[in-house]
């Protein structure tokens, strides 16, 4: 077979024994790379330099590989924000269907009083036993809270009764937050256990009585149900609410509250889950 005069590169092929011509990178003679060192031997490849001794970091190990950091530029850290809203109990949807956040577990002492209907405070009871906190209920008429209380409880003491006038201290923490809810009639008595770090108290009256005003003084926050008009013009009064809100308080549907400060108001609808509505019944006024 004829020897091939045509290199790989179209070029010819150099001769042998032409001197000063090689193929580039071959380790012919005039490639300018070193040669082998025998006939068909491919030259041997230098060795390579030994890696750096990696630097100890006395007490935490070898120091691991470097990466490239991850930056955000500033125009962007919105688009880190997360949908997170208040802590507390989600007591419902407001007019623009958001939810409606009571925030009841406080450092510092919180009074809640809630001019409305025994639904809703068993309801509010309920939702605080499932974000952990521990509810004492002061009360009257236990027979109207001793299913709330058994089925919430599962073996634990999470709802506890009391009669008026009869609340052990809590021994409320950070871990361990209180809700003392008074359902003690139109004139509850001053309670022996009151607003305290960790504990809110929430005093229940269905109606307005004598004692409402001073209740309302000293309340941080105020929650009205459906009320006559009468009603409505003296909360309002105390309130500093303006006329549409008063007008409003005796038209509310069952499930309806305006919570309110004198500086904020906001209407709330409380819907029911599967669960709630099978223990409690449907939204109402009136027990």
């Amino acid at each position: 077979m004829a020897t091939p005069t045509t290199a790989p590169n179209g070029g010819p092929f150099p001769g042998p024994g032409v001197p000063g011509q090689g193929f580039p990178g071959s380790g012919f003679p005039g490639s300018g790379l070193p040669t082998a060192g025998g006939p068909g031997q491919l030259p041997e490849p230098e060795p390579a330099p030994p890696p750096p001794p990696r630097k100890q970091w006395y007490g935490f190990g070898l120091l691991g590989p470097r990466r490239q950091r991850h930056e955000v530029p500033p125009e962007q850290f919105e688009s880190l924000a997360l949908p997170i809203g208040d802590d507390g109990i989600v007591i419902g949807a407001d007019g623009q269907g958001q939810p409606a956040v009571l925030g009841l577990h406080r450092p510092t002492p919180f009074n809640v009083l809630l001019v409305g209907g025994l639904w809703t405070a068993q309801v509010i009871g309920l939702r605080a036993v499932a974000t952990g906190a521990r509810v004492t209920v002061e009360t009257g008429r236990q027979q109207m809270w001793t299913t709330l209380a058994q089925a919430a409880n599962n073996n634990q003491q999470c709802i506890t009764l009391h009669d008026v006038g009869r609340v052990p201290p809590q021994g409320a923490s950070v871990s361990s937050p209180v809700l003392i809810i008074r359902d003690a009639g139109m004139r509850p008595p001053r309670g022996r256990v009151t607003a305290a770090p960790w504990q809110s108290v929430l005093t229940l009256l269905p109606y307005l009585s004598p004692v409402a005003p001073r209740l309302m003084e000293n309340a941080g926050l105020v929650g009205v149900q459906r009320v006559s008009p009468d009603e409505a013009q003296q909360i309002g009064r105390i309130m500093g609410l303006p006329a549409v809100d008063v007008s409003a308080l005796s038209t509310l549907a069952d499930g309806v509250t305006l919570w309110c400060t004198r500086h904020a108001r906001l209407y709330v609808a409380t819907q029911p889950t599967d669960a709630e509505s099978g223990l409690l019944g449907a939204p109402r006024r009136m027990d």
